[in-house]
């Protein structure tokens, strides 16, 4: 892995596409190992456990997936103790998976688009969800919970791996309701005292949609729960917050579910995103004395799946997103490996800065260059801040697969870049700060790489001061991990 920032001319890729689609094979084995294959030195300081979440398996019983967001989630962990790694791997076992696996067969259909073998009348009017649990992972309230947007979270020992069950929070969650896969920790509450909190919502979409926001204190207990109603059907991933508001994009899209209860496609497939009709930017206050002050900001038409960051400055808030010019539609008959770049416009870093005197919105263009996942300082997450990470492509322009881990300096315009082209293929970055740490951007940045050359997958250490220096440490994996998704720190 090479951290040269030259680049090919921008007709030339930067990756070998079959190279790429290998990153997209199943991984059915669960591991449990002393990593021992190490360049570099790890940090003694570095303490705590990496987790991520993603889709671990891309078939079942030889049939494919047909969107890797349908694939059953794998949690993995990377221990860190005194300059040494462990890894280990488990599947939630979610009944979903449990019963696929015992039947060796597809038995539900896929958000995204899988179907069960039988062709449409078998897939007809099964309105069946899996919870997959495939999205994030996080450690709160002494639990390790594998999170899924459309569902309850799936509670995990996070010394083992292993799967305890369904959880509702202790009761938090009603019947009926979900725990969406973004959380957020707002670092110092207003509502907690000035201590931590996390914050979360659910979406409940239909004809109207139901926004429902939750806070949590550090031992899980509730702090604040409340509900908005907008209009219209919803796509929410992602929020952001910040002192003293939620902000959702409602983005402009619309929902016609027949061809799915028809058993045509996947419910995702029947989403469909409007050119013509504005992003809609929703600011709910988490102050319950404020709470009927809602504010509503119509911006121009894009699709953001991912919030950086948000911040106020005076009567403003900022919110730094990566947008993309509309929603691809996930065609039935397409295969994902074959996915042509090329045709599809890649996610760029915007800010959004909304004017609540008068009620306008500027967007303003960061980075023209294709990222995603975006990351922060963890006492950054709702307040002004200069330094941003995300995982970006290669080449500066165009589309292609994420092969590099960039840092924006937000105040001086100034970019740094870590590439692990042309063989390597990154995930999201996770910030971790050092101990005593004396800058925002004092610490390390984990991430996951997948290095085709070899079939197996990196742990890569970085220095987020400085990405133009070589990796810290690269800790070499005795196997691959499909493309995952999110994933968090946590000191234990």
């Amino acid at each position: 892995m090479q951290n040269t920032i030259s680049e090919p001319s921008q007709n030339q890729l930067s990756y070998n596409p079959q190279e790429w689609q290998k990153g997209y094979l199943s991984q059915p084995n669960e591991y449990n190992y002393t990593i021992t294959n190490i360049d570099g030195e790890i940090p003694p300081d570095l303490k705590g456990t990496l987790f991520r979440n993603g889709p671990g398996l891309l078939d079942i019983g030889g049939l494919p997936i047909h969107h890797p967001f349908d694939g059953d989630g794998m949690i993995s962990a990377i221990r860190f103790q005194d300059g040494q790694a462990h890894y280990q791997n488990r599947y939630v076992r979610t009944q979903g998976y449990i019963d696929e696996q015992q039947a060796k067969t597809i038995l539900y259909r896929g958000v995204f688009g899988t179907q069960k073998p039988g062709g449409f009348l078998h897939n007809a009017f099964d309105l069946r969800i899996k919870n997959i649990a495939n999205t994030q992972v996080i450690y709160w309230g002494g639990k390790l919970l594998a999170l899924w947007e459309a569902d309850l979270p799936y509670h995990l020992n996070h010394e083992t791996l292993e799967t305890i069950g369904l959880d509702n929070l202790n009761g938090i969650l009603e019947p009926g309701e979900s725990f969406a896969a973004h959380p957020r920790i707002d670092p110092s509450s207003k509502f907690n005292g000035g201590s931590p909190s996390l914050v979360n919502f659910s979406i409940k979409p239909g004809l109207s949609t139901t926004i429902r926001i939750y806070e949590l204190d550090s031992h899980g207990s509730l702090l604040q729960k409340y509900a908005h109603t907008v209009p219209g059907f919803a796509f929410i991933h992602d929020f952001a917050i910040t002192p003293n508001y939620c902000i959702f994009f409602q983005n402009p899209v619309k929902f016609n579910p027949l061809p799915y209860l028809f058993g045509l496609c996947g419910a995702g497939q029947c989403v469909h995103f409007q050119t013509n009709q504005p992003t809609r930017i929703i600011v709910i206050p988490r102050d319950p004395a404020q709470r009927q002050n809602i504010r509503h900001f119509d911006a121009q038409s894009g699709f953001v799946f991912h919030h950086a960051n948000a911040f106020e400055q005076e009567n403003k808030i900022g919110v730094d997103s990566i947008c993309y010019q509309s929603l691809p539609g996930v065609d039935p008959q397409a295969n994902f490996r074959d996915t042509d770049f090329n045709a599809l416009e890649p996610g760029q870093l915007w800010r959004f800065t909304l004017d609540l005197t008068t009620g306008q919105v500027q967007r303003q263009l960061i980075e023209s260059r294709c990222c995603e996942f975006p990351t922060t300082h963890p006492n950054s997450v709702g307040r002004p801040y200069r330094y941003l990470y995300s995982a970006a492509a290669h080449n500066s322009q165009g589309n292609a697969p994420l092969q590099a881990i960039i840092k924006f300096d937000l105040e001086t315009g100034l970019r740094q870049l870590w590439t692990a082209a042309p063989h390597g293929f990154t995930g999201e970055p996770v910030f971790v700060p050092r101990p005593h740490a004396t800058s925002e951007d004092d610490g390390w940045l984990l991430t996951l790489v997948y290095n085709a050359q070899h079939h197996r997958s990196d742990v890569v250490i970085l220095d987020a001061k400085n990405l133009e220096k070589n990796a810290i440490a690269t800790l070499h994996l005795q196997h691959h991990i499909p493309y995952g998704l999110h994933g968090t720190f946590a000191n234990i």
